[in-house]
């Protein structure tokens, strides 16, 4: 099992690869030492993010509508996976990296524009499953779905977990781990043997490798019952002062008792909109103060060819109730920058 939790994050943009040495982290049933990087650059070439990893050309993922594109050619990364390759090429085997990763999003709970990931990779050679009587990818599966069933029990519990196939460009066979929690089955993971394509270009085409990723702020909302995804970027006492480290059995203890107020808007579509770009427009006018923007009702015009969508706006604060001033503010410049960026009509 990984005794890892949470890593420390930086909280200011990582400089490059080329920093302070990894830390090492044991596992408790191997011996098997994961080197730690923390202090990867989270702006880099498209290639590192999408083409190293086998993402394919015309995946969604390489859109400007999901993506964070700096230019033309550089991305602010999507995943940690986007420096598998290059930790490959530089002769590491066994190792985790952590970091912000950024990506257009929906406004909702539990979404956000910058999170945070945890990758794991583990290589392995011939000698390593020759004698297991099995092959490589095989002998690899079973050692990632103990590796991570053991840090499952280590967060968890004794829950019931299950393993449900899954699609990666970058893994095959790929999974994920599912464990049943508070009466429903929760994702917890994905994770995979990786593709051999990936180990070719990397000169190790004579091995096999596992590698996994998980969102941390998400599985720390299930483990300590945080409701808003909003609450990690947070400096209020009221929240960080509930936590310390090494403690996983705190439950958070909500202090936020203001309304939310709800605004909609209403406005013809065109061709390019897409919902991503309705959220970056609704986040840069009014912040962390959004909490959700849901569709609530869509028609279509059949005499003229258009089509209308309602979206509501949720507007709160976590620290203060907002003033009717202010979010009719808020709401009138959200209109403005939706007709004038989105180029639609307003109804």
């Amino acid at each position: 099992m990984l005794l890892i939790f949470f890593a420390e994050t930086a909280s200011q943009p990582f400089p490059s690869l080329h920093l302070s040495p990894p830390t090492a982290f044991t596992r408790r049933n191997g011996g098997s030492r994961f080197l730690h990087f923390l202090s990867l650059a989270e702006s880099l070439l498209g290639n590192m993010n999408f083409d190293d990893v086998l993402v394919p050309v015309d995946h969604v993922s390489r859109s400007y509508n999901d993506t964070y594109y700096i230019d033309s050619q550089t991305v602010l990364r999507c995943h940690t996976s986007a420096h598998q390759a290059e930790l490959l090429r530089r002769g590491y085997t066994q190792f985790l990296v952590t970091g912000d990763v950024y990506r257009r999003d929906s406004i909702d709970s539990t979404h956000y524009p910058v999170f945070h990931q945890m990758e794991g990779v583990r290589v392995f050679s011939l000698n390593d499953w020759e004698a297991s009587g099995t092959d490589g990818t095989s002998f690899a599966a079973d050692d990632l779905k103990k590796c991570l069933e053991g840090l499952a029990r280590h967060l968890f519990g004794a829950v019931e977990m299950r393993w449900v196939d899954t699609y990666f460009p970058f893994t095959n066979p790929s999974f994920e781990l599912e464990i049943f929690f508070q009466e429903k089955w929760l994702e917890v993971l994905g994770c995979g043997v990786m593709e051999q394509e990936i180990l070719k270009r990397s000169d190790k085409e004579n091995n096999v490798a596992w590698a996994f990723g998980l969102g941390l702020e998400r599985l720390a909302m299930v483990l300590f019952d945080i409701p808003d995804i909003r609450l990690f970027w947070s400096a209020d006492e009221r929240f960080t002062s509930q936590f310390s480290k090494g403690k996983l059995g705190v439950k958070f203890k909500s202090f936020s008792k203001f309304p939310p107020c709800y605004k909609d808007i209403s406005f013809w579509i065109n061709d390019s909109f897409t919902e991503n770009n309705l959220c970056e427009v609704v986040r840069g006018v009014a912040g962390d103060l959004v909490e959700e923007v849901q569709l609530i009702d869509s028609f279509t015009n059949k005499k003229k060819g258009m089509t209308s969508h309602c979206y509501r706006i949720a507007y709160r604060s976590m620290e203060r109730s907002l003033t009717d001033e202010e979010i009719n503010d808020l709401q009138w410049n959200v209109r403005e920058q939706v007709q004038s960026k989105l180029n639609v009509v307003l109804r």
